[in-house]
């Protein structure tokens, strides 16, 4: 088995992260999957840097992979240096993927930024009336207050993908 292989078979990094520093949530009504990016940051050397990184995905492999992937390539990049990452780049360990797996590395990049843009909201938009989660708030949950900014957790649902 190679590496990569196992990276697929058995997927690091999946769960909830309870101190997270931002939350990303992205779903797509079509086909039923969804993903949840965790990110918790450290200072380096005067310098905010990913830390730690987790998910959690209601999808088939392709997602889980791509994810799994996703939380392992931002490790030790800024901010900045993570939103400039897209699907294609997130997924290039895979190979190309067929046509109908497309939307699973968009989902996950998707995801990254839903979290990268809600911690930088959540850090410079001014007060407002936010409800919280609940303590056992899942993405189940989330997805139910789709369109809504809860806190530090920014949930943004995939439009459709029309047919050409």
């Amino acid at each position: 088995m190679t590496e990569d292989t196992l990276i697929q078979a058995a997927p690091q990094n999946v769960g909830e992260m309870t101190d997270a520093d931002a939350v990303g949530t992205v779903g797509s009504p079509d086909c039923g999957d969804m993903v949840r990016l965790w990110i918790k940051y450290k200072d380096r050397d005067g310098q905010k840097v990913i830390d730690k990184a987790s998910f959690q995905s209601f999808g088939c492999q392709t997602a889980i992979a791509v994810a799994n992937l996703a939380t392992q390539m931002i490790l030790g990049k800024t901010r900045e240096e993570a939103l400039t990452m897209d699907a294609t780049e997130l997924s290039k360990p895979l190979g190309p993927l067929p046509p109908m797996k497309i939307h699973c590395g968009q989902m996950v990049e998707g995801a990254l930024k839903a979290a990268l843009e809600a911690e930088a909201t959540a850090k410079t938009a001014p007060p407002v009336a936010t409800i919280s989660p609940p303590a056992s708030s899942t993405l189940h949950d989330a997805l139910a207050n789709a369109g809504k900014q809860v806190g530090k957790i920014k949930i943004t649902m995939l439009k459709p993908e029309t047919a050409s």
